[in-house]
């Protein structure tokens, strides 16, 4: 069982958060977990190197199928996670508003849904695939993951813009932010920031901030079970405990309690792994 971050090079930081391997392999007999994957402020290149994962939306009787090579755009609901008995995905996670800079798709487009990467970057992302399926050892499938990334980087004509030093303010947040103030430091009217922050990074300014203050109180909790929900709320920047309840439940449509709950049934906490990463 593998599940570890990886910080990467110098030169991709602007663009990328961190990859991560996640393996796992369950022997013939065991019943496969689904994983309740929580929004949460990212959007990912994935490259599913074994077998295939699947994924139920809210409302959709149906179970949909990634590509061998997904991007995931900044989801706002929760999603079930369905894995293979040989489980083993690079996820690439970037930096708030990089896919827009690499693609030159509007984000909002991929708000709550998913695409075929190889759609965007062809015979390119497929070679890098079918170099990573032979591989092993983490350090050379990252490599070459990375190789490809500076490919798809120095290709891309999108400019860094105020708009994506604004959304990185948000996600590294330390203290609470106003709206107005953030559309001040972007240059622009309230109007254009909205509008503008929405095309770059998926959703609006104030839902991305409570993404980013749930996502902290969702891995506080993990990484200290015993905390009470009252400290998490004000450690993470909510008013009160019911300012975080109401966060759930728009959320997940769970309470604090229950979401936790649900959580402790995940794939990775079979093999004794707990989610408590905020990078």
């Amino acid at each position: 069982m593998i599940l570890r971050d990886f910080l990467p090079s110098p030169a991709l930081r602007e663009y990328v958060r961190k990859h991560q391997i996640i393996k796992f392999d369950f022997g013939p007999g065991v019943i496969l977990p689904y994983k309740v994957y929580s929004p949460r402020p990212e959007t990912c290149l994935v490259f599913n190197l074994r077998d295939p994962q699947t994924v139920r939306y809210p409302q959709n009787a149906g179970i949909l199928t990634h590509p061998k090579c997904t991007i995931i755009g900044q989801h706002t609901v929760v999603t079930n996670k369905y894995i293979g008995r040989e489980f083993f995905t690079l996820q690439i996670v970037l930096q708030p508003s990089s896919l827009f800079r690499l693609t030159g798709i509007p984000c909002y487009e991929l708000a709550n849904t998913f695409m075929d990467a190889e759609s965007i970057w062809g015979k390119q992302i497929r070679e890098a695939f079918e170099q990573m399926c032979n591989l092993e050892e983490t350090e050379e499938i990252i490599k070459i993951a990375e190789s490809f990334i500076l490919k798809a980087i120095n290709q891309s004509n999108q400019q860094l813009h105020r708009i994506d030093q604004v959304s990185s303010l948000i996600l590294y947040q330390n203290q609470p932010l106003t709206m107005d103030k953030l559309a001040d430091h972007a240059c622009l009217s309230s109007r254009q920031f909205y509008r503008k922050f929405s095309e770059r990074v998926g959703i609006g300014p104030k839902v991305f901030d409570k993404v980013v203050r749930f996502q902290k109180a969702f891995f506080m909790k993990n990484a200290n079970p015993d905390l009470d929900w009252l400290s998490i709320a004000i450690a993470c920047g909510y008013y009160d405990y019911q300012h975080l309840s109401k966060d759930y439940k728009f959320f997940t449509t769970m309470t604090p309690s229950g979401f936790y709950e649900v959580d402790t049934r995940a794939p990775e906490r079979t093999f004794g792994v707990v989610e408590v990463s905020e990078t």
